[in-house]
């Protein structure tokens, strides 16, 4: 994710919010969370729901702010937002009675997402707890390369038997197909075969461990606070 400069817009107002457009829903009055984003968006919260708005318009939108009109004016509007995405011309219709709070931040430079557990890290931290996968396992090399891409660590296990690794957060068919090509190249190698695989990620669907286990490919579900040793690390993997 590319780093970006953000500044908000927060406004908490005693508001009425309609949505016109392909549907049409309706906020009665009540205070609320308005937050108008650098990207164009704006999102309507209240104090529940936990992170999902009540109604939003997203980019690419236009704002406009105008006065209420002679009724509007009467029921006790003060202003009113109008959203209108460009493209649909869907429009986020906002009368606010009340301005309780108006105020802009700017957020500075946003480095995006840093996830734990991403591949690369359960990629180098079986390696270095290789032998959570049996007893008398060692490390051959990660990332190691074939005429199609590299697999993600070569092992041997307790027989010196070379032993394929993929590595995935969320183990998916994909991912066993993956790895079946893989060993039909290593086991043309003399040097290396026979090669067994090990299909192993935090998460493995159902249908891609069925596929595994038909293909002789042993399935291990990763403990990523385990291996970082959060937890009990005498625990198995599987």
């Amino acid at each position: 994710m590319n780093a970006y400069a953000v500044v908000v817009r927060l406004v908490i107002a005693r508001c009425r919010v309609d949505y016109e457009g392909r549907l049409q829903a309706h906020l009665p009055l009540a205070t609320r969370l308005l937050v108008m984003k650098a990207d164009g968006s704006v999102l309507v919260h209240s104090d529940g729901g936990s992170y999902k708005p009540l109604n939003w318009m997203s980019p690419p939108c236009s704002f406009a702010e105008s006065a209420p009109d002679d009724a509007e004016t009467e029921a006790g509007v003060e202003r009113v937002w109008i959203v209108r995405h460009t493209k649909s011309g869907d429009a986020l219709r906002i009368l606010i009675h009340d301005v309780l709070h108006d105020s802009s931040h700017d957020l500075g430079v946003d480095p995006g997402l840093v996830k734990e557990g991403v591949e690369s890290h359960l990629q180098a931290l079986l390696a270095e707890h290789i032998h959570t996968l049996g007893e008398g396992w060692s490390l051959v090399r990660r990332e190691h390369m074939t005429a199609i891409g590299p697999v993600d660590i070569l092992a041997r296990d307790a027989d010196r038997a070379h032993v394929a690794i993929e590595i995935k957060r969320r183990g998916e068919i994909d991912g066993v197909e993956q790895l079946t090509r893989y060993l039909e190249l290593m086991n043309r190698d003399p040097a290396l075969r026979p090669v067994r695989g090990i299909f192993a990620a935090q998460e493995i669907k159902p249908q891609a461990r069925t596929l595994a286990e038909d293909r002789g490919i042993r399935c291990v579900t990763l403990d990523y606070d385990a291996l970082r040793g959060i937890d009990d690390l005498e625990s198995r993997l599987f």
